[in-house]
């Protein structure tokens, strides 16, 4: 890619203008891999091509679920390990979320037993600071401190918390456990949406602990780099392995499943009782299609219909309006019927995502997503029905 100045460098990555663009930068990973705050360090030819090819791919995955990134493109062609992202400020924080105990929690809190599971997730901050060991930084002490808003932080704790639980999905596909994973926020320099926080920096196997089949001796991450009493040429094989491999299967990761949601109306009064659902499906992305039939006037239209459908597309969704109609396609068709009287078209586009997402990694992330929105509006509209009145201005001056 054509570079411009070096903006800043770090342990295992440059950052470098994008030459035309400046709300745009270049971001080159490194060979380098570090321990202790960089105490130890060393490098492994190729992994710069594979954290590229890995934080690629995560971030790919988050786009397609509607997460804020400031990924835009590359890592995965002939690219040098190079990415385009978006140009932030970033917030001198790691966000933590905790999925099983591991690392410094069972260190920190004893009375937590190594390898129990976390539910809620537990999500903490550390303030970046080498010389200090990323020292625990409470919430009231990031505002204090200015680091980030009260609302930065909540948004902080939802998007990690989301982030988590969609790569959680992705790596259960592959029968391996996401302990705990680290992401950092950024504010965006530029752009419509300028001042936003986006997940920024890198996600790759530096960034989590995984355990294939929940079994910490199983480690693909870098934490086994981290466990080395002396390191030799062949423990760096290793880590290169381990890590090549992560990348292969994280390139599985960014897909889904195409599906259409066919909205069937019993009768052309039904086509108005379906446009609320067509609405509130957009969200999830779902290819649909609409049809009029009658299970009155030429009942077998309805089968006939339904087949043609499941013949034509690989997975199909299907919303009836009305009780009589459902019953029919349900009887027609091996595919998921719902009907939209029983729901509000809200409840029943989350519960379709819901079915899609049981083997739909994106679609899962997507469904999240939705779930967060809904709750964020709900609270956003008990705040303002319970904000004290506005007070005129009374300053004559």
């Amino acid at each position: 890619m054509n570079k411009g100045l070096e903006v800043a460098r770090g342990k295992t990555k440059v950052l470098y203008e994008n030459p035309g663009q400046p709300d745009v930068l270049v971001v080159q990973a490194l060979d380098s891999i570090t321990a202790g705050d960089g105490a130890r360090r060393d490098e492994i030819p190729g992994k710069g091509r594979i954290a590229a090819k890995t934080t690629a791919r995560v971030f790919r995955l988050l786009n397609m679920c509607g997460l804020p990134t400031h990924y835009l493109s590359g890592g995965e062609d002939d690219d040098d390990n190079e990415m385009i992202v978006r140009r932030c400020t970033m917030i001198p924080l790691e966000v933590v979320v905790r999925g099983v105990a591991a690392g410094s929690l069972v260190r920190r809190k004893p009375t937590i037993a190594r390898g129990s599971l976390i539910v809620p997730r537990m999500v903490e901050f550390f303030f970046k600071d080498d010389a200090n060991h990323d020292p625990l930084i409470e919430p009231d002490d990031i505002v204090a401190q200015g680091l980030a808003s009260p609302q930065e932080i909540g948004i902080m704790s939802e998007v990690a918390r989301i982030t988590f639980e969609i790569l959680a999905h992705a790596w259960r596909r592959h029968e391996t456990v996401l302990v705990d994973l680290k992401i950092e926020f950024g504010r965006l320099v530029g752009g419509e949406n300028r001042g936003n926080l986006v997940i920024a920096d890198v996600i790759d196997n530096d960034s989590w602990r995984i355990w294939p089949q929940g079994r910490e001796e199983l480690m693909l991450d870098k934490q086994m780099y981290r466990n080395l009493e002396t390191v030799t040429p062949e423990d760096l094989d290793r880590v290169r392995s381990n890590y090549e491999y992560v990348a292969e299967l994280a390139g599985r990761f960014p897909t889904t499943r195409t599906t259409t949601a066919a909205l069937f109306a019993d009768g052309p009064q039904g086509v108005a009782l379906l446009d609320p659902v067509l609405r509130a499906l957009s969200p999830f992305g779902l290819q649909t299609l609409r049809r009029v039939v009658s299970t009155h006037v030429i009942p077998g239209y309805v089968v006939q219909a339904a087949q043609q459908l499941d013949a034509t597309f690989p997975r199909t969704i299907y919303v009836a309006s009305g009780p009589q109609l459902a019953a029919m396609l349900g009887a027609a068709t091996p595919s998921p019927v719902f009907d939209a009287t029983e729901y509000e078209a809200d409840e029943l586009a989350i519960a379709v995502g819901k079915t899609l997402a049981l083997d739909d990694t994106v679609m899962f992330g997507r469904t999240l997503l939705v779930q967060a929105n809904a709750r964020s509006a709900i609270l956003q509209a008990d705040a303002q029905l319970n904000a004290p009145p506005h007070m005129p201005n009374t300053n004559l001056a």
